[in-house]
C-alpha cells in the first residue's frame, strides 16, 4: 500500500480518550461498541467526569486486579506470554507452595509475581546484602524470597501489622528454614522505622522492599532513606498501580499518592532511580548521598 494511503487508513482510525480505555481495548474488556462511542468524540477536549471516561478506567482496573488476583501480575501482558515469563521464573518450590495457598485468600493480588521475587532476590545478591528492611509483608512471598538469597548471618526486617497474615509467612520462614534471619517487627511499619533510628541502625541496611499502605509511600521512603547506607537500594512497589496513575480520571487517595511519590522521586537529588515495568511496576532507588 502507497505510504499516503496507509496514512490516510491510520488517520481515520478510532483513537482511545483516555490510556485507560487503550488498556481496556487491549485486555478485551470493554466491547469494540464501547470503545467507539466513547473514542466517537476524541477532537472535542476530555471532560474530567465524564462518564464513559469512567467506565473505561473502571472497567481496565477491574481486569488488570482481576488478572493479579488470578495469579497472573504482569500490567498489560497477554496470558499466554505470562505463562511464558513464569516459565522461566526459577521459582523455590516452598515459594511456589506459598504462592499457591495465597492464591485462594482475599487480597492475594497483594502479593509479589515471582518474576518479581527474582529481581529482589537477585539485586541483594548484587549488592552484597547482608542486612534488609522489608515494609509489608503480607504472606511472606518477597520477604521469603530475599531470606533465602540473604548469607547465613544475614538479616531482614519484616513489618508487617497483620497477624494473621504474619503467622502464615512465619510457618513458611520455619518450612525453608530461613525464620533465623527474619526479625518480624507486628506493628505498624512507620512506628518500626522510627524504632530502628532510636536505636542507632542509620545508615546500617543495604536494601530495602516496600509494599505496605500507598498512601505512606513519602514517609517510608524518608525514614528509609535514613536507615539505608550510601550505595544501598530501596525498592518501591506498585509505582504504576494497575495503570491508574496514567489515567487523568482517576483522582482517589491512594492513586494520588503513588503520582505524587513518582514525581518526587523523580526529581530527588539523593537517589538514582530506575522505573521498571515488572508486575505493577517496581521503582528502584539507589541511596546517593547521607541523609
Amino acid at each position: 500500500m502507497p505510504r499516503l494511503a496507509v496514512a490516510a487508513a491510520a488517520s481515520a482510525l478510532p483513537l482511545p480518550r483516555s490510556p485507560a480505555a487503550a488498556t481496556a481495548r487491549l485486555l478485551g474488556t470493554v466491547p469494540p461498541r464501547a470503545l467507539s462511542s466513547a473514542s466517537a468524540s476524541s477532537s472535542s477536549p476530555p471532560r474530567r467526569n465524564a462518564p464513559a471516561c469512567r467506565l473505561c478506567s473502571s472497567a481496565a482496573t477491574a481486569a488488570a486486579v482481576e488478572e493479579a488476583r488470578s495469579g497472573r501480575k504482569q500490567l498489560g501482558m497477554t496470558p499466554q506470554l505470562y505463562e511464558y515469563l513464569l516459565s522461566n521464573v526459577r521459582e523455590h518450590p516452598i515459594l511456589r507452595e506459598l504462592r499457591e495457598e495465597t492464591a485462594g485468600m482475599r487480597g492475594s493480588q497483594m502479593q509479589v509475581s515471582p518474576a518479581q521475587a527474582q529481581l529482589l532476590a537477585m539485586l541483594v545478591q548484587i549488592i552484597g546484602a547482608r542486612r534488609c528492611i522489608e515494609v509489608g509483608v503480607f504472606t511472606g512471598y518477597s520477604s521469603l524470597a530475599v531470606a533465602l538469597a540473604l548469607p547465613e548471618s544475614g538479616l531482614l526486617v519484616a513489618c508487617e501489622r497483620d497477624e494473621r497474615c504474619l503467622e502464615i509467612a512465619k510457618k513458611y520462614y520455619q518450612r525453608a528454614g530461613v525464620a533465623h534471619k527474619i526479625d518480624v517487627k507486628h506493628a505498624l511499619a512507620a512506628d518500626s522505622l522510627r524504632s530502628l533510628l532510636d536505636c542507632g541502625e542509620a545508615s546500617s541496611y543495604d536494601f530495602a522492599f516496600v509494599d505496605a499502605d500507598k498512601r505512606m509511600y513519602e514517609e517510608y521512603f524518608e525514614l528509609l532513606l535514613k536507615l539505608v547506607r550510601v550505595g544501598g537500594l530501596i525498592v518501591m512497589d506498585n509505582v504504576l498501580w494497575y495503570g491508574r496513575v496514567a489515567d487523568p480520571v482517576v483522582d482517589d487517595q491512594k492513586t494520588i499518592s503513588i503520582r505524587n511519590f513518582n514525581k518526587k522521586v523523580l526529581e530527588d537529588k539523593r537517589v538514582d532511580i530506575s522505573m521498571v515495568p515488572i508486575g505493577d511496576g517496581m521503582t528502584i532507588c539507589r541511596k546517593l548521598v547521607d541523609t
